[in-house]
């Protein structure tokens, strides 16, 4: 995979991905890092499509991750979130009951 500055992306366009083989995907990279993909589009859509949601649920994982990590809350016991999680779900299930009988 290439990498590819915004900056020189921005200015130069379709210049500054002629170095860059074809088919194979681009990371575009920012002051702050890794920013975005280009991902080309070839043959099968469908797996291209696939692919391009695969890598944005991984770096939405990290993110999350991120924040948990942050905040501490990736030290919560699993018995805290099935509790959590039971609660919520009652609190669903009485909802829609009051909406059934209201």
């Amino acid at each position: 995979m290439r990498q590819v500055s915004l900056r020189e992306f921005r200015t130069r366009g379709a210049k500054a991905l002629e170095s860059v083989p074809r088919g194979e995907t681009v990371l575009l990279s920012g002051q702050q890092g890794p920013a975005y993909f280009l991902i080309p589009v070839l043959g099968d859509v469908a797996a291209e499509d696939r692919e391009l949601r695969r890598a944005m649920a991984k770096a939405s994982l990290r993110t999350s991750w991120i924040h948990a990590q942050a905040s501490a809350l990736n030290t919560v016991a699993e018995e805290q979130i099935d509790q959590q999680l039971n609660q919520e779900i009652d609190q669903v299930r009485s909802e829609r009951q009051r909406r059934k009988t209201g």
